[in-house]
């Protein structure tokens, strides 16, 4: 893909141009979609099909595959409906690497509501920076990023980002390694990691990480109890729920007797 247009004879060209291709032909990008076919969605376009609303998916045409980069939804109505053997006009592109259908997805929707996950695991699949060395940190910690519930694992990407960009790689690392010590994946909630990510940069040297752990996982009811601690906090003081867990955290750290260890400053006083 070029950063900047190609003019011949005075009009731009794109690389991308429209085909007739056949419905039954298109298949998802494994590195540009989603992992999962939202089938209700599928059904909702399906059942209400109006080919003005469908607009252009695109496709890129790799070896003998056409791959959908953006669409597969409204293909997919389109195969519910009974049309997988008529043409359908899509934008297509031709010889795109898998790094740049996944770039090409995120670009198309950028400006669309596209999960975070998605967006995330697109980003990944691009070599894009920040997702690439976030994905690689989770990795390092014998740890996950996945959308499904049911595993345990990080459902947040998006906080991950944050913390990121907000305090750094080694933050992010010093993040995770404390919740997965002291919680194991039942930690890995989205205010309990920015929580502990606040105290991380905050204390930074001053916060001893095996002391945390063990404060942390001494906590009745583990992650619970913590999440309860700041519940109070918030319902007590009104200030944003990161925040409350930073101070739960704070305060378990400094609970009990210091055996030679200098306490950490009060949140709120820092």
């Amino acid at each position: 893909m070029t950063d900047s247009p190609i003019v011949v004879n005075g009009k731009i060209q794109r690389q991308a141009h429209l085909r007739w291709l056949r419905v039954g032909d298109l298949r998802p990008s494994p590195v540009a979609q989603r992992e999962k076919l939202n089938q209700a969605k599928v059904n909702r376009i399906a059942a209400h099909l109006d080919m003005e609303k469908l607009g252009y998916p695109t496709i890129n045409t790799l070896g003998d595959q056409q791959r959908i980069i953006d669409g597969w939804h409204r293909i997919e109505a389109l195969k519910a409906a009974g049309f997988e053997d008529l043409l359908l006009q899509v934008q297509t592109y031709a010889g795109l690497s898998e790094e740049e259908e996944a770039d090409m997805f995120l670009i198309l929707n950028d400006t669309l509501a596209v999960d975070a996950f998605s967006k995330f695991r697109a980003g990944v699949n691009a070599n894009r920076p920040t997702e690439s060395d976030i994905d690689r940190i989770v990795r390092a910690n014998g740890l996950m990023i996945t959308h499904n519930s049911s595993e345990g694992g990080i459902h947040s990407p998006a906080t991950l980002v944050r913390i990121y960009n907000r305090a750094g790689a080694e933050v992010l690392g010093r993040t995770l390694r404390i919740i997965r010590d002291a919680y194991g994946t039942s930690g890995l909630e989205s205010y309990v990691i920015d929580g502990v990510a606040l105290v991380v940069t905050r204390y930074n040297s001053e916060l001893k990480d095996d002391r945390a752990v063990e404060k942390l996982s001494a906590i009745r009811g583990g992650v619970k109890g913590l999440i309860g601690k700041a519940n109070s906090i918030k319902l007590s003081l009104g200030q944003p729920k990161n925040q409350c867990v930073a101070d739960a955290i704070v305060r378990t750290i400094n609970s009990g007797r210091a055996n030679g260890r200098s306490k950490l400053t009060p949140w709120w006083r820092s």
